[in-house]
């Protein structure tokens, strides 16, 4: 069983189905309104807890309902939440506006997450040192992060980021200390300063700029319906993608990226299997409505993958 430390957010999503995004000065109707639990690092964890890992998370919740709500929740996945702080400000919230086919435009309110500090991470010093993984995105403030990938590091951990939401700078002290990068289209471009592609082709022609640029080794880059392309010492390919009914994208990368820090091993030798896992798994998840209640569990996932085995 793997040990991973999730660093990130915790949100209050409000889901709003619309049949597509209003132009600037337009009006346009709301299909349904809903409100779940999620957040990209509650996502993260609970995808790793639903597939048998030993899940701990530091992270920030309001001291509102909606806080203790949420890390009861957590706490029914198994996961630990001895390091999710109470702050005085809200517990965030994330506003999904959520299209007929599928793809969702997010709008997040840090609340919390914004008031995590690094010495809330370095309280929980003892749990990152026994991690095999600790995942970070960038929802929580960067130097919680830094704190907590150089502890990691000096654990000799396996780290991975998350550079979402989009930005077009990352601090060098939290790259020079990241094993893996996973962006999407999107966020991998815009480090680069570049527009968002998918074709392999331009894809690979870019990575000496990630490893020039950044300093970044490792990538994975999640593209949506595109599947995903990923360079990790001499392996370099795409990621094909499984059929499936869109129903939802909002927990898609999360699911991928949960799945990816429960399976990959530590020297990256099983990159190939991990990424066929965690596109399966992301297929399940888009197939449902939500982000938590959309997170397959590893049964889901190895009867998603069985086909391919017996062929």
């Amino acid at each position: 069983m793997k040990n991973i430390v999730v660093i990130g957010s915790l949100n209050v999503d409000v889901l709003m189905k619309i049949d597509q995004l209003p132009k600037e000065g337009e009006t346009r109707p709301i299909q349904n309104k809903s409100s779940n639990f999620g957040g990209k690092g509650a996502n993260q964890a609970v995808a790793a807890a639903r597939q048998g890992a030993a899940v701990s998370f530091i992270g920030a919740v309001g001291r509102d309902k909606e806080g203790s709500t949420f890390k009861n929740l957590l706490e029914q996945e198994g996961i630990d939440t001895r390091f999710v702080q109470e702050k005085d400000g809200p517990t965030g919230t994330a506003y999904i506006m959520l299209e007929e086919d599928g793809h969702n435009t997010i709008l997040v309110h840090g609340g919390a997450n914004a008031l995590l500090t690094a010495d809330d991470v370095e309280k929980a010093r003892d749990i990152i040192k026994k991690a095999d993984v600790v995942v970070a995105q960038l929802e929580v403030p960067r130097p919680v992060i830094k704190k907590g990938f150089e502890i990691a590091k000096e654990a000799g951990a396996m780290t991975i980021l998350n550079p979402a939401p989009v930005t077009d700078r990352i601090e060098s002290a939290i790259l020079q200390n990241t094993d893996l990068l996973v962006p999407n289209e999107s966020e991998a471009a815009s480090l680069l300063h570049l527009p968002a592609v998918t074709d392999y082709k331009t894809l690979k022609d870019r990575l000496p700029l990630y490893q020039e640029q950044l300093g970044i080794q490792q990538l994975v880059i999640t593209l949506g319906e595109a599947g995903a392309f990923f360079a990790v010492g001499q392996h370099v390919g795409p990621v094909h993608n499984f059929e499936v009914e869109v129903n939802d994208t909002t927990a898609a990368g999360d699911t991928f990226i949960g799945t990816i820090a429960t399976t990959l091993d530590a020297d990256f030798s099983n990159i190939e299997r991990a990424l066929q896992k965690a596109s399966a798994a992301s297929a399940i998840a888009v197939s449902r409505p939500g982000a938590i209640p959309a997170i397959p569990t590893q049964e889901e996932i190895a009867l998603k993958l069985a086909p391919m085995a017996m062929n």
